[in-house]
């Protein structure tokens, strides 16, 4: 298996990091589809081979359900890691049928539309009260000030969790998800098994708590609920909590961070934005498309397949490039313009098919709640200094965005 060069694609290089949209076009123009060998993986940069290989069955999350790690040519992970791979194996997110329709079929009966709803007051109040403080203060971190305490505690409010709780959520979240990363180091793996162990043990009271004393939160309707005399496992509750968590607010966090970053960037947009808040919600859309917090997401390959006359053997690993498939000028026009009206936008930043985003409409709250409340309440917002982008590839973010009320 030959390795072609890849010339600006590097996701260990912080130039890439900063910019990989180039790279993509790159990739885009020389073919359908790329070995990698520093990842062992083939990437897929275009919306339409992305968007049919999410619904394509011969594509999974785990190989566990039809093979063992031996017969699919994989080495078992370390036996040391079993508590992160505990806690993250027996989520829906890394399932595949017939267990991952049972999970999301059991956990759509307590994660319902109504539920969201009863969120977006919460969720709205919330942001208000963020986005005052942050303009009393004349100015702040909106990382830490606006984009993390919304989506945690909306999803902490969501499962029951007390107040005096939540605050080793982000960190164990943080951790948890260091082991997405493109070839993790040991110590991501050492603090990913620790924050597992700490978090699983902290939700294993917490459900302990609600089956003696339920109450309206979503953790007491996992434990209630059944589907023809099947219920959740506690590992299966403990996991979808976690999962919930941390799919619940990395995404909204980076998509926070990374659309006002890109907002300061082209100050006629925001002047438009301003000017006219109707256009939040398809400002929402442009800006999960236009810098995508989720970068990569990937498969493995079960049943062998062929993209553009490639062969990709059973045992490979597809790694689909959803940066890459947003800016795709087969499907968005002018990708590289960040258009808020956009009105034709089919972007993949909450996966599709079977795995397709269940907590999108919760995102889209927050996401919406945050960007009105600045906009109404700190609304000469300003950069107060350039940021810095996280090292992490496969969720994209910055370390902080310092603002300043002009």
């Amino acid at each position: 298996m030959a390795a072609r060069p890849h010339l600006a694609f590097d996701p260990w290089d912080p130039a890439f990091v900063a910019d990989p949209y180039p790279a993509y076009a790159e990739l885009r123009a020389r073919g359908r589809v790329h070995y990698y060998e520093p990842s062992d993986q083939w990437l897929v940069p275009h919306h339409a081979d992305v968007s049919a290989l999410l619904r394509d069955r011969r594509l999974g999350r785990t190989y566990r359900h039809r093979f063992t790690h031996e017969d699919f040519g994989r080495s078992a992970p370390p036996p040391e890691h079993e508590p992160f791979h505990t806690l993250n194996d027996h989520g829906m997110l890394d399932l595949e049928p017939p267990d991952h329709t049972r999970i999301r079929r059991l956990v759509s009966k307590a994660f319902t539309p109504r539920t969201v709803e009863r969120l977006g007051p919460y969720a709205r109040a919330l942001a208000g009260d963020l986005a005052s403080r942050l303009a009393e203060a004349g100015g702040g971190d909106l990382l830490t000030d606006v984009a993390e305490p919304l989506p945690v505690a909306v999803i902490a409010e969501m499962l029951g969790i007390p107040e005096a709780d939540r605050a080793p959520l982000r960190p164990w979240s943080a951790d948890i998800c260091g082991m997405y990363e493109l070839n993790p180091s040991e110590e991501a793996a050492r603090k990913a098994v620790r924050a597992s162990v700490e978090f699983s043990a902290y939700l294993r009271e917490l459900i302990e708590e609600r089956r003696r004393r339920p109450g309206q939160d979503l953790i007491s309707g996992l434990i209630a609920a059944h589907d023809e005399g099947d219920r959740l496992t506690e590992q299966e509750m403990v996991s979808t909590c976690v999962l919930l968590l941390n799919a619940g607010h990395e995404a909204t966090v980076n998509a926070t961070v990374n659309g006002w970053w890109a907002l300061l960037r082209h100050p006629d947009r925001l002047a438009a934005l301003r000017a006219d808040h109707s256009l939040v919600p398809s400002a929402v859309e442009e800006l999960m498309r236009y810098d995508t917090p989720l970068q990569l997401f990937e498969r493995w390959v079960l049943d062998e397949i062929e993209i553009d006359g490639t062969v990709i053997p059973r045992g490979a690993e597809i790694a689909m490039l959803f940066g890459s498939a947003n800016h795709d000028p087969a499907v968005f026009d002018a990708p590289e313009r960040l258009d808020l009206a956009r009105r034709d936008n089919p972007h993949i930043s909450f996966s599709a098919g079977i795995h397709y985003c269940i907590g999108a409409p919760l995102a889209r709250i927050e996401l919406t709640a945050s960007m009105t409340a600045l906009l109404e309440r700190a609304p000469t917002l300003r950069l107060a200094a350039e940021p810095e982008r996280k090292p992490n590839f496969v969720i994209r973010g910055l370390k902080g965005l310092e603002v300043e009320i002009a």
